[in-house]
């Protein structure tokens, strides 16, 4: 099981990146329909992709206090 975050879209690709920071192209196609910039996926041993909602609010929430130290 692979944990990815989309980073970017360019053209039919999401640019993913791999809990080892490498990068990754995955064809739109593959992913779930509903996917943008910053959702957390999940990549399985038979190559299904899965958005992983719990892993993309846990960031969220994350970042966002980090932002709100920041500017304090």
């Amino acid at each position: 099981m692979t944990k990815l975050i989309i980073d970017r879209f360019e053209g039919s690709y999401a640019i993913c990146e791999a809990e080892d920071k490498s990068t990754i192209q995955i064809p739109k196609y593959k992913l779930p329909l509903d996917c943008k910039e910053g959702d957390c996926l999940i990549k399985d041993s038979n190559g299904m992709i899965q958005k992983d909602n719990t892993s993309t609010q846990r960031r969220n929430n994350y970042l966002k206090e980090k932002l709100n130290r920041l500017f304090k």
